[in-house]
């Protein structure tokens, strides 16, 4: 049979724990708290660089975009300025010039057009010149042969391109080739045996005799300063047999990005 001890004193010795055992209870509990609060806080450090570093960067795109934006803005409307003013100087009347203007705002919108497509980056340039020319041509008997190798063209160089194009389009339509109901344009280009510069040739048959200007007009300067724009070298011809539009450009000018 078992006897308890019911004095006071034993009973508390008894229900106590000693003091030096609750410390190092107490002790191992805090340092798990703060092994614990140490990881916590490490985490939301590193979520928190996360987030800074996500917020710079789109801070940083999102001004790149904006200045992206305005240079495109203002070249473009440092082209509709220059198309204006000088339309209006050559026009003989206000018709031809609404016309003029139109015709060449017109094409502008479609070289933006071609660019959308391509996410503002790059397009074709057989994919340009078939955009380009398709609103002259005639769907029963095609007006124009192109022919010529795959080529990615920059944003300034379609600009250019399709303006051009444009602007020879008009031409012909008017006082060319394909004013006469046999005219023919051939549009063929190459690259050279070294493949850094890019040779393309306009060429009309089948139309009225040609004779060279007798004054430089608009369209003439519009197409040299395309030209220049992009480094190369124009060649207009006035054989009797049919105009002659040529440009010899080196590649890196249709291909590098800006």
């Amino acid at each position: 049979m078992f006897e308890i001890d019911l004095r006071p004193d034993a009973l508390d010795q008894a229900t106590q724990t000693p003091p030096q055992d609750i410390l190092e209870a107490e002790n191992v509990s805090l340092r798990l708290l703060l092994a614990q609060a140490e990881i916590n806080a490490q985490e939301l450090l590193e979520q928190a660089g996360i987030d800074a570093k996500q917020r710079e960067a789109a801070a940083k795109l999102q001004k790149l975009i904006l200045e992206e934006l305005h240079h495109r803005i203002k070249n473009t409307l440092a082209t509709v300025s220059a198309i204006a003013s000088q339309s209006l100087r050559n026009a003989t009347s206000t018709e031809h010039a609404q016309q003029a203007i139109e015709g060449r705002l017109l094409a502008l919108g479609r070289a933006h057009d071609l660019l959308l497509q391509a996410q503002w980056t790059s397009a074709d340039l057989g994919k340009v010149i078939r955009g380009a020319t398709e609103a002259f041509d005639n769907r029963d008997a095609a007006k124009f042969s192109i022919a010529g190798p795959d080529i990615r063209m920059n944003s300034g160089a379609v600009i250019a391109i399709a303006m051009t194009l444009n602007e020879l389009c008009t031409n012909t339509t008017k006082f060319g080739a394909l004013s006469a109901p046999a005219g023919h344009v051939d549009i063929a280009w190459a690259l050279d045996d070294a493949g850094h510069r890019l040779h393309l040739t306009w060429s009309e048959r089948g139309g009225p005799p040609v004779q060279a200007p007798t004054r430089r007009s608009f369209g003439k300067r519009l197409i040299e300063t395309l030209g220049r724009q992009l480094k190369g070298e124009v060649t207009l011809s006035y054989p009797p047999e049919g105009f002659i539009y040529v440009i010899d450009v080196p590649l890196e000018s249709l291909t590098s990005q800006p």
